[in-house]
């Protein structure tokens, strides 16, 4: 007998596998797509270079969208939905713009962007942005994608502390964050939010009181995430200046399964640690070896006899 409630595994967390089966009763894969677009904290906006983390943050973000985004988006996704056919002939495919800031852009480009996924008949899409990018034009815009298909809105929390959001270059505030959270809670639109643990400057209690205040804010989903250092970022200039110094496997397992005691039960976990691009992954290299973390995480929790919520 499970002793949570939202697993069909054992698991003790809400998997992102359980709620596709559940809802989708088959195997369900993302496209990935950049539709390019910038971010408001790398063109001058608000600010340059991107987030510290951003292996791309230099003289990357330069609005290389195309005239004709509608057709770049939509022979991006049949080439994905072709490479992962080939390995899953029988699953559903979500397209995910996943590059950068993808409400970060004129109102027309956004709607021929949106427009090309919803016509290459996928079971849903993601839209990966940030909260001080939602004005009520671009949350209308939404909600008419949410009328035709499965939306989620990714929002990159990362942290609840300001001092750390400067820190990291991120460019709004909390009280920003919570705004345009609430346009899309008040909108009806299902919506992911992700943080990220070993942030420069934060411990156990900083990463554990980020976890309670999304648990709080009760999303439908969460992405937790470990900070990778990778090559040509400015994060990866202070590591080597020996200005940050990366988590250790066994604290990364102990602040996730004590994170996950604050989550609702009912919302589902999307992700437990991120995936690293080899090619440019620095450190901590523990990292690529998520079967090791994911089973640790696992054991853990059996071992303290804890589950997703229980805290709560």
């Amino acid at each position: 007998m499970n002793v949570f409630p939202y697993s069909s595994d054992n698991k003790r967390y809400h998997t992102l596998n359980y709620y596709n089966k559940s809802r989708y009763k088959s195997r369900v894969m993302k496209a990935v797509i950049d539709a390019g677009f910038t971010c408001p904290n790398a063109d001058g906006t608000k600010g340059v270079g991107g987030c510290i983390y951003c292996r791309e943050g230099s003289g990357y973000f330069t609005g290389r969208y195309s005239d004709n985004i509608y057709e770049d988006v939509k022979n991006q996704l049949q080439a994905e939905k072709k490479r992962i056919y080939e390995k899953y002939p029988d699953c559903q495919i979500i397209a995910y713009f996943q590059a950068n800031t993808n409400t970060y852009a004129p109102l027309p480009i956004l709607e021929k962007a949106y427009s090309a996924a919803l016509d290459c008949s996928v079971a849903g899409i993601s839209i990966g942005t940030r909260a001080d990018c939602l004005s009520k034009e671009v949350i209308e815009l939404l909600k008419s994608v949410a009328e035709k298909t499965d939306l989620t809105v990714e929002l990159g929390l990362q942290t609840i502390h300001d001092k750390t959001a400067k820190l990291i270059n991120r460019c709004y505030s909390y009280e920003e964050f919570l705004e345009g959270y609430h346009r899309l809670k008040s909108a009806g639109i299902r919506t992911c939010l992700h943080i990220i643990n070993g942030l420069p400057g934060e411990g156990y209690d900083d990463m554990l009181s980020t976890a309670r205040e999304v648990g709080r804010l009760s999303p439908k989903a969460v992405k937790i995430h470990l900070l990778h250092i990778n090559k040509g970022t400015a994060l990866e200039k202070m590591y080597l200046e020996g200005k940050y110094t990366p988590m250790e496997k066994e604290d990364y397992i102990n602040i996730v399964t004590d994170q996950l005691l604050y989550i609702p039960p009912e919302t589902v976990i999307e992700r437990l640690t991120g995936d690293g691009d080899r090619r440019y992954l620095v450190a901590p290299l523990w990292s690529r070896d998520k079967i090791s973390v994911l089973g640790g995480i696992d054991k853990r929790m059996a071992e303290k006899d804890i589950w997703q919520g229980k805290a709560l």
